[in-house]
């Protein structure tokens, strides 16, 4: 549950513990996933969820993942974070991104793990996975969205939907503890506390990934 807390273990940094939270999405989703070892995963979306459903995947033995998204700077992101694949989506229609997830990877990807919320992108989710596998809805878009159905249901492509988090926090903490997983470049912009309104515009305008506000003056760590 999300009540409750957790000690932060010494060699865990106070900006690793602030992103427990979307680091814990990861988990979920990848869990209800089914991510294994040798899976072929595609990430619609490189915001900081689907960053972060990228290292999970690859930490939980995902054979290779390829990820979408509009911005290159964020794609570039990704392959730092480990994702094998990028795809810079410009006015491709789904079937057509989907086609590309596919010749990247050598085959359809068993799991799709979709952090956009989008219509175009979950339509995209559906045509890519393989038949039999997994669709997984991270991102929440508007509550209707036309998506083909049809083409999944026939296709056996189970889709599942997954709020936030359940019981993660000690796993996430256990990662970063032993040092399995590494957040850190998830971190793009750090501002003082006086310098907080700057900060959510730099957030708002979409710079970067995660935006760090640092409560204490003393504290030099990066």
């Amino acid at each position: 549950s999300v009540s409750g807390s957790y000690r932060l273990p010494d060699n865990v940094t106070f900006e690793e513990g602030a992103l427990i939270e979307p680091l814990s999405v990861g988990i979920h989703a990848c869990k209800r996933a089914g991510v294994t070892l040798g899976s072929k995963v595609f990430v619609s979306g490189s915001g900081p969820i689907g960053l972060v459903n990228v290292l999970v995947a690859k930490m939980m033995g995902a054979a290779a993942v390829v990820i979408t998204d509009l911005s290159a700077s964020r794609l570039q992101k990704a392959k730092e974070v480990g994702a094998d694949f990028t795809i810079q989506v410009k006015n491709e229609t789904p079937q057509e991104v989907a086609s590309k997830v596919e010749s990247l990877l050598g085959c359809m990807p068993e799991i799709t793990v979709e952090c956009t919320g989008v219509q175009a992108c979950i339509q995209a989710g559906i045509y890519a996975t393989r038949s039999g596998g997994t669709l997984v809805l991270v991102g929440l878009g508007p509550e209707m969205v036309t998506v083909p159905i049809v083409n999944a249901a026939v296709r056996e492509v189970d889709i599942r939907g997954i709020f936030r988090y359940c019981n993660t926090w000690p796993v996430a903490i256990a990662l970063l503890a032993s040092k399995r997983i590494n957040v850190k470049p998830l971190v793009t912009h750090r501002f003082p506390l006086e310098k907080a309104l700057e900060a959510f515009e730099t957030t708002k305008r979409g710079e970067g990934v995660k935006v760090m506000l640092k409560c204490d003056p003393t504290d030099h760590n990066p």
